[in-house]
C-alpha cells in the first residue's frame, strides 16, 4: 500500500518554529519483491470488456443531448442515449443496433428531428431520432414509444432487397443500401445524407434526399438523388437560408486526408444545381464545411501543412485564417459525421487543436483570439456540437476515462452525462503516461507514450528488468493519446511495461509528419517501433531479452512486419501479437472494401506496377527461423482484414516450425465489440506473453499456444 503519515503530531515553540526533538516519523514500508509479470492485480480482463459502454458522437439541441453508446455486455449492440436535464433515457432496446456501414467503419449513425416536422407531429414538442439499423442498413424513424418498445421504430427507406437496378436487376447485396452523415433539408422535410450503394462488384455513392414521410419505405424511387458523380462524399451541409449546398467529394486513389474538395451549388426548389470548385486539390485535404452566415464558411484545410481553419467567401475573397499555427485543429476522416468545431450561439467557435495533442477551446472570428476551457480534461474526442452557449463532447485524461460532457462556456461548468468505464481501480494501480520524444532512423524525432509498471503492492526483484510491449495503433492514419484505457493497466498493474508509439504517419503533427509515411508502409512505421523497442531498453529500464510488439489492423501490419521483413537488420522482439493484422498486401488490395481499395496506392504504390514492394514487404512469406512467437486474433466477419490474412501466417509459422496461437471469433467484425470476446482476447494476449517471455500471470488460463 502507499506509505502514509505516521500520525506523530508536531507542536510549535515560542518563535512558531517546529520542535525538533519532535521531528515527524514517516513509516518505511518495504513492498514484496515479485517477478513482473506475476504481480496481482485487481484489474481483471472481464471487468475491462464488460464495463465498456462506448460513448460518441454527442448532439445538443437546447437542453437536450443525444449521443451512441456501444454495448459489449449486450453482443456490442449499439444504442443511443437521451439527455433531458438529469432525466436519462435509452432509446433503443435490443434488438435494434444503430451503427452504419458507410465506408465499413460507419461514424454518426443518428440525427435528432423536431416530432413537429413528421407526420403526424404537428403542434408536438421534443424530437424524434432517425437513425441506421445494423442489421439491414434501412433508416428508421424512432419516437417516443421507442424506449418502452411500446411504438417500434419505423422504416423511411427500402428493403434492399426489393431494390432493383435496370442495368442488373436484383444485385443489390441484402445490405446494399447504406446511410450516412445526416442533416436535415432546409424544408425540413427530407434527410440529405450520403448513399452508398452496393451492386454487383461496383460501389457507388450520391447524397441524396429521404423523405420523413415514410414514403420511399415501399418506393424506392422516392429518394432523390441531389448530387453524384465522385467516389466519396461527406458533409452535406445547406446554408441557413437553405439557398446553397456544401460539401467535400474525392476519387479514388485518393483518402479524405491527401486531397478533398470542397464544392458548393445553388438550391432552387430543393435540388442543388452544379457545384463549383471553392477549395482544395489532390494534394489538399479540406474537411468539415460550416456556414457561417448565407455568404460565407469556415473549414479545415491543411494546405499550410497543418488542419487550420479558415473562412471562405461565396464570392472569391481571400480565405482568411482564424488561427494560423503548427497545430491541427481536424483530424483524419476515416468516420462520417464528426464534426471537429462547431458554431456557438455568439458566433464563436468551440474548436479542438494542439500538436499531439486535442485541447476544448473557443476561437474568436472576429479577434481572432483562441482561449482554451478550463476542464476536467485533457483531451477531447474528434467530434463536437455546441447550441447556444453549450458544447456536447467526450473527453478523457491520463487518470480521467472517457466521458461524454456538456461544458457550459458561461458558467463554465462542465456536467459528466456518461462515463465509459463503470469500474475504476484505485488509482495507484492506474499507470501516467509520460510524453517521450526519441530519435528513428536518419535522425527523425519519433514520438509516443511510455507506461511504467505501476502497482502500489509490489515492486520489481532488484535483479530484474521488466518486460515491455511496442504498442502501435491502426490507421495507419491515426494517432494515440494520453487517455486512461483500463487495457494498459491490465498489463501494467502486473509488471509489464508499455510504450504507445505515434509512428511517422500518425495525425497529430501535421501533414509533413503524416506523409512521412508515404510509400513507405512497412518500413518507417516499422523502423519507428523498433526504435521505440531499442529506446526502452536503452533508456527506461526495459529487459532488452523481453520485448514485445502488439498492434491491430494497421497496427497488425507493422507488428507482423517487424518480426519478418523487419528482422533483416536485427530480431529485436522476442513475440508479438496481431488483432487482425495486414499479412498479404496482394490479397489486401484484392478483397478489402471500397473505401480503403486504393489506400495502398500511396502506402506502397499502384498495383499492378508496384508487385515487388508489395511481395518485398509483405509479412506473408517471410516468416523465417528469426521469426519470434506470434498470436494471431481474429475476426470471422471482418470485412476489412478477412479471416485469410491471419490464416496465411499461421500456415507459414507452422510450415516453419515457429511457435503460434491463433484465435477466430464468430459474430466479430474489424474491432472487436462484444464483451467475452474483448476479455478472452486480453487473457490470451497476456497469457501469451507469460508463456514466451518466461514468466506465470496468476489466475490466468494458459492460451493454447502450437509447437509445430
Amino acid at each position: 500500500m502507499p506509505m502514509t503519515d505516521s500520525g506523530s503530531h508536531v507542536d510549535g515553540d515560542s518563535t512558531g518554529q517546529p520542535d525538533q526533538s519532535e521531528t515527524p516519523v514517516t513509516a518505511e514500508v518495504t513492498l514484496p519483491a515479485v517477478p513482473f509479470g506475476e504481480w496481482p492485480s485487481p484489474i481483471t480482463a472481464a471487468d475491462i470488456a464488460s464495463a465498456q459502454p462506448m460513448g460518441s458522437f454527442p448532439t445538443v439541441r437546447g437542453r437536450d443531448i443525444w449521443w451512441q453508446v456501444g454495448l459489449p455486455d449486450e453482443g456490442g449492440r449499439t444504442t443511443i442515449m437521451h439527455s433531458a436535464g438529469t432525466k436519462q433515457t435509452t432509446l433503443l432496446p435490443a434488438p435494434w443496433n444503430a451503427r452504419t456501414r458507410v465506408h465499413e467503419y460507419g461514424g454518426l449513425s443518428y440525427l435528432p428531428v423536431p416530432r413537429s416536422v413528421v407526420p403526424g407531429g404537428k403542434g408536438q414538442r421534443g424530437h424524434v431520432v432517425v437513425f441506421a439499423n445494423f442489421a439491414d442498413q434501412r433508416l428508421y424513424l424512432a419516437g417516443p414509444g421507442a424506449a418502452d418498445g411500446s411504438e417500434p421504430p419505423t422504416p423511411i427507406t427500402p428493403d434492399p432487397a426489393s431494390v432493383t437496378s435496370a442495368a442488373a436487376p436484383g444485385t443489390l447485396s441484402a445490405v446494399g443500401l447504406r446511410y450516412a452523415d445526416f442533416v436535415l433539408s432546409p424544408d425540413k422535410r427530407e434527410i440529405w445524407c450520403v448513399q452508398e450503394r452496393h451492386e454487383d462488384t461496383k460501389v457507388r455513392r450520391a447524397i441524396v434526399a429521404v423523405p420523413l414521410d415514410g414514403s420511399a419505405a415501399d418506393n424506392p424511387g422516392a429518394i432523390r438523388t441531389l448530387v453524384d458523380g465522385s467516389d466519396f462524399f461527406a458533409y452535406p451541409t445547406p446554408s441557413p437560408d437553405g439557398k446553397w449546398l456544401a460539401w467535400i467529394c474525392w476519387n479514388h486513389p485518393h483518402m479524405p486526408w491527401d486531397g478533398t474538395e470542397l464544392r458548393v451549388a445553388p438550391v432552387a426548389n430543393g435540388t442543388p444545381g452544379r457545384g463549383r470548385l471553392l477549395k482544395g486539390s489532390q494534394r489538399e485535404s479540406v474537411l468539415a464545411p460550416l456556414w457561417r452566415d448565407n455568404a460565407n464558411l469556415y473549414v479545415a484545410t491543411d494546405w499550410p501543412g497543418w488542419w487550420n481553419i479558415y473562412q471562405l467567401g461565396l464570392g472569391g475573397e481571400p480565405p482568411l485564417a482564424l488561427f494560423p499555427a503548427d497545430e491541427e485543429f481536424a483530424g483524419p476522416l476515416w468516420q462520417l459525421g464528426a464534426r471537429p468545431f462547431a458554431l456557438l450561439g455568439d458566433g464563436r467557435l468551440a474548436v479542438t487543436h494542439g500538436a499531439g495533442a486535442s485541447r476544448l477551446a473557443i476561437l474568436d472570428p472576429e479577434s481572432f483570439e483562441l482561449k482554451d476551457l478550463d476542464t476536467p480534461y485533457d483531451e477531447f474526442g474528434p467530434s463536437l456540437s455546441a447550441d447556444g452557449d453549450v458544447i456536447a463532447a467526450v473527453g478523457g485524461g491520463p487518470a480521467t476515462c472517457a466521458a461524454v460532457v456538456r461544458v457550459n462556456v458561461t458558467t463554465g461548468q462542465t456536467d459528466v452525462l456518461q462515463h465509459d468505464h463503470g469500474y475504476l481501480p484505485d488509482e495507484h494501480y492506474l499507470p501516467v503516461p509520460q510524453h517521450v520524444e526519441f530519435e528513428g532512423p536518419w535522425g527523425q524525432v519519433v514520438h509516443g507514450l511510455l507506461y511504467a509498471p505501476t502497482n502500489p503492492d509490489v515492486t520489481g526483484p532488484a535483479d530484474e528488468r521488466p518486460p515491455y510491449v511496442v504498442w502501435v495503433h491502426g490507421g495507419p492514419t491515426s494517432r494515440v493519446t494520453p487517455v486512461l484505457d483500463l487495457s494498459k493497466a491490465y498489463f501494467t498493474s502486473r509488471g509489464i511495461g508499455i510504450i504507445d508509439v505515434n509512428y511517422g504517419g500518425s495525425s497529430g503533427y501535421g501533414r509533413r509528419y503524416r506523409e512521412r509515411l508515404r510509400r513507405e508502409w512497412g518500413v518507417v512505421d516499422v523502423q519507428d517501433a523498433i526504435a521505440a523497442a531499442v529506446w526502452v531498453a536503452d533508456s527506461a529500464g526495459a529487459d532488452k531479452e523481453r520485448l514485445a510488439i502488439r498492434g491491430g489492423s494497421a497496427g497488425g501490419w507493422t507488428t507482423l512486419a517487424a518480426v519478418t521483413t523487419g528482422t533483416k537488420r536485427a530480431r529485436v522482439f522476442s513475440a508479438a501479437v496481431s488483432y487482425f493484422g495486414v499479412a498479404d498486401l496482394r490479397d489486401f488490395a484484392a478483397t478489402t472494401h471500397d473505401f480503403e481499395s486504393r489506400y495502398l496506392d500511396g502506402l506502397i504504390g499502384p498495383f499492378p506496377g508496384f508487385e515487388t514492394l508489395y511481395e518485398e514487404r509483405a509479412p506473408v512469406g517471410h516468416v523465417t527461423a528469426a521469426t519470434c512467437p506470434i498470436l494471431l486474433l481474429q475476426g470471422l466477419d471482418d470485412p476489412v482484414v478477412p479471416p485469410a490474412q491471419s490464416e496465411s501466417i499461421a500456415a507459414d509459422l507452422a510450415a516453419h516450425g515457429i511457435r503460434y496461437a491463433y484465435i477466430a471469433f464468430e459474430g466479430e467484425s474489424h474491432g472487436f465489440r462484444k464483451a467475452d470476446t474483448i476479455a478472452a482476447a486480453l487473457a490470451a494476449e497476456l497469457s501469451f506473453y507469460g508463456q514466451i517471455l518466461g514468466f506465470d500471470p496468476p489466475g490466468v488460463a494458459k492460451v493454447d499456444v502450437t509447437t509445430p
